[in-house]
């Protein structure tokens, strides 16, 4: 059966379209529709922003400022100085604010987490902190894209999350309305790695710890803050070029107001 008039006119009215559609996606390519720009602010605009902020007071005030509610921290230091007592206490000072998440990536719900917390009473913020048994960052993710999720992630360690940098900028972008802190082994007096390294440069915060002490740099305050002394009898004696064993100590760990 041969092909009517009216189909021989509909079919050639088709391929008419599908040539000028053809030339739309060719003209769009060479030149795409530019992206909505986003606003542009004045001095005057910005100052009269009003970003929330943690309200520190005391030791961790001198130490780190009134830092803002989101962004990201990084916290670094070699083993056996501290850090992970400093990542407690400062988890424990956090609950006081939001509700905590610290997953535990690297020690699972091993002995020594298990010490750790024993140590730094982290039972009296139960309610406001919980522990994530080496949560895998994409369900991480889909945790914090929940309503009424936690604001403040501790993420322990960054070294076995498995992030890249890029991956990281993903996540931190993502939920630009938490606040992420990554804790890192260190190289030196750096964190470990080139992706951690970078973290180190984009963070808000940047805190190392060494010999019982937190030494922060922060975009928030005009100089480094005072090193914040995470146990006054270990400092002491590291300075003194003595070893230290931080599961001797006692009275437990003093906690700042």
């Amino acid at each position: 059966m041969g092909i009517m008039k009216d189909d021989a006119q509909y079919i050639a009215e088709c391929n008419a379209r599908i040539a000028e559609l053809e030339a739309e996606v060719r003209s769009l390519r060479k030149n795409p529709v530019p992206s909505r720009l986003k606003r542009a602010y004045s001095p005057t605009d910005l100052l009269h922003m009003k970003i929330p902020s943690l309200d520190f007071t005391g030791a961790w005030e001198a130490s780190l400022g009134k830092p803002a509610k989101t962004g990201t921290w990084i916290i670094w230091g070699s083993p056996g100085n501290g850090k992970t007592s400093f990542v407690m206490q400062l988890a424990k000072y956090l609950c006081r604010f939001d509700r905590v998440i610290y997953d535990s990536l690297e020690e699972s719900t091993g002995l020594s987490v298990q010490k750790s917390m024993q140590r730094h009473r982290m039972q009296e913020v139960s309610r406001r902190f919980q522990i994530l048994d080496r949560e895998p960052m994409e369900q991480l993710s889909e945790r914090l894209s929940k309503r009424k999720s936690a604001g403040i992630v501790i993420i322990d360690s960054f070294q076995y999350s498995g992030l890249s940098y890029a991956s990281y900028r993903a996540l931190k972008e993502k939920h630009s309305n938490k606040l992420l802190i990554f804790v890192s082994h260190a190289e030196g007096q750096r964190p470990e790695g080139r992706a951690a390294k970078k973290v180190e440069y984009d963070a808000d915060l940047k805190i190392m710890v060494e010999g019982f002490r937190a030494s922060c740099k922060s975009r928030f305050m005009d100089k480094p803050g005072v090193p914040f002394t995470i146990w006054e009898e270990g400092a002491v004696q590291y300075t003194l070029g003595n070893e230290v064993d931080m599961a001797t100590a006692k009275p437990p760990l003093a906690e700042k107001n």
